[in-house]
């Protein structure tokens, strides 16, 4: 199973164990508000998974930051989306100054290594200080619920005070998830995994993973209810789609009529363009046709992923209808069918008649794109780019 698959029939139910309290586990995220628990367990797996699983050797509060972060970078930072407005662990990311080279936005950075390096490489001090304090404490409360019946949860950090030497003293007894390398809550630096909870992480990791990215994603639909495909945006893609067969639909097409760059007014060599997603594909995360528009390369590395400027949408429009004229000549009839079918469903076009009318399929994509426009705006995408020889 991939670790980033999400789908709610895989994850509904945690393999039972009589070794471990899988009980606690999925209690894990109960009455959650921020974004800490969701991404200290995923870091934690993570880590372990890196190790192997092996139990013996504490992982630093630091190490699990850095992850933290590190997780957290690509759906904030790369994907733009909402944690909440009080949420700490986007604040302290927009914080750092952080140098990400293209490996990185290329999904080419696998394990994550360089973008923990450029994380690591930045001083940490008030990051680590802030959410040391609560979460891997918090985290581990489940585990010790009967320990912990008399302690105060409100304010201060009574709960966080007691639960090391807890998790210390019934660390063989009731098995936490993991104890402390420190009775005392001001000096612990690390976690030490329990070697029961460290052979059903191994045993389970895809489903305990794809349980946890589950819960994370139901979080982060409600804080971005409008986004679209939150699910592709919570992770590393693992690679970028192939656009072959975009690139083949508009090559057929260039290569029946001249058409010029929307952005350059250049016309454009059927054997030398680029594909611009003009939403862009990092706050899309697809490739559909109706979405794809041939560029000079130049000039599409320019655009990167700005939102392109109001002034281009009428010709962006006039060149696509151009495209579905030439591929219904060209192709048969059941490849063109399979062709549009994005364009029928995507934007809301009940005929072909429509489809093929300049003046409706504009109007369709007034009212899918501008709105999108709208929310990726406010999203932090920067708006109104123009290309500039």
């Amino acid at each position: 199973m991939d670790d980033n698959r999400l789908s709610s029939g895989a994850v509904s139910q945690l393999p039972d164990s009589s070794k471990v309290n899988v009980a606690a586990l999925s209690r894990l995220f109960a009455d959650t508000t921020n974004s800490y628990k969701y991404l200290f367990f995923l870091s934690l797996l993570d880590i372990m998974k890196r190790r192997r699983f092996e139990a013996t050797e504490p992982i630093s509060f630091q190490d699990l930051i850095v992850e933290m972060l590190a997780n957290a970078w690509f759906p904030h930072t790369f994907f733009k989306l909402s944690f909440g407005t009080q949420d700490k662990v986007a604040q302290k990311l927009d914080a750092l100054e952080l140098t990400i080279t293209e490996p990185i936005t290329r999904f080419r950075d696998t394990d994550k290594t360089l973008l923990r390096g450029a994380i690591a490489a930045q001083d940490l001090r008030d990051v680590v200080s802030h959410l040391r304090r609560y979460v891997p404490f918090r985290l581990v409360a489940p585990f010790l619920e009967d320990q912990l019946a008399g302690v105060s949860r409100g304010k201060g950090n009574q709960l966080e005070v007691a639960i090391p030497a807890i998790a210390n003293r019934c660390f063989n007894s009731d098995k936490p998830l993991y104890r402390f390398d420190s009775e005392q809550h001001n000096r612990c630096q690390a976690v030490i995994i329990h070697p029961a909870w460290a052979s059903y992480l191994e045993q389970h990791h895809g489903i305990v993973r794809g349980w946890a990215a589950w819960e994370w994603l139901t979080y982060m639909q409600k804080r971005n209810p409008s986004t679209p495909a939150i699910a592709n945006k919570l992770f590393m893609p693992t690679r970028r789609d192939s656009l072959t067969k975009q690139t083949d639909y508009w090559k057929l097409v260039l290569r029946s009529q001249p058409l010029r760059c929307i952005y350059s007014q250049q016309v454009i060599d059927p054997n030398r363009f680029s594909l611009d997603h003009y939403l862009p594909w990092s706050f899309v995360a697809h490739d559909q046709l109706w979405n794809l528009v041939p560029t000079l390369p130049e000039v599409n590395s320019a655009k990167s992923n700005n939102l392109p400027s109001n002034e281009y949408f009428a010709q962006f429009v006039t060149v696509q209808h151009s495209g579905l004229l030439a591929t219904r000549k060209a192709l048969t009839a059941t490849k063109w069918e399979r062709q549009i079918e994005p364009f029928i469903c995507d934007l809301g076009i009940s005929t072909v008649d429509d489809l093929l009318d300049v003046q409706r399929l504009g109007n369709a994509y007034g009212q899918v794109v501008k709105p999108l426009v709208s929310l990726a705006t406010n999203q932090g995408f920067s708006v109104g780019w123009r290309y500039q020889v």
